[in-house]
């Protein structure tokens, strides 16, 4: 029976790490293509009042684009860093915009229990296809792109953004 053992655990090491490469390789942020980042600028959602903005308006700006949802745990969680980071990082030109993947009752509801200090806009369906084509193939949530004052990604993130990862990427890009 040990000799079996031997010979599978192996095997079965070999197939987890195939799965865990396959799964990096199909589902991890990848970069987007010039177009898309172009496309970003174009874009425009309602905010929570019911007015488009265009994404336009913080170009210049290094921005964090938050995808997420009011049903997504790990996108409640990194919600207050995001706030004091924006606080914190604000007079340097830097501005956070949450783009909900959700409907405007629902965001308005949880942002009662939960305010931000950062602009926060309704994207629904829309907006996961425009998180596509910014890098994440998966559609998972939330995502993070952080974006220079030339409108480079500098940073993009599937899943909850660590506080210090995100701190270190603003201070590197300065004011």
């Amino acid at each position: 029976m040990q000799t079996k053992w031997f010979y599978l655990a192996p095997l079965a090491l070999a197939a987890l790490a195939a799965g865990i490469w396959l799964a990096q390789a199909r589902y991890a942020p990848h970069r987007p293509a010039a177009s898309a980042v172009a496309a970003l600028w174009q874009a425009g959602y309602p905010d929570l009042q019911g007015r488009r903005q265009a994404l336009s308006l913080w170009r210049g700006q290094v921005v964090v684009l938050n995808f997420w949802a009011s049903w997504c745990a790990p996108c409640r969680e990194e919600m207050p860093d995001f706030s004091a980071l924006r606080t914190q990082f604000r007079p340097s030109g830097v501005e956070f915009v949450g783009i909900a993947i959700d409907n405007a009752t629902s965001v308005s509801q949880f942002l009662k229990q939960m305010p931000v200090s950062y602009p926060i806009l309704i994207g629904e369906g829309a907006a996961h296809g425009l998180a596509r084509q910014l890098g994440n193939p998966s559609g998972a949530l939330p995502y993070t792109i952080v974006l220079d004052r030339k409108g480079d990604i500098v940073l993009s993130h599937l899943g909850r953004l660590p506080r210090d990862t995100l701190e270190n990427v603003l201070r590197k890009i300065g004011p």
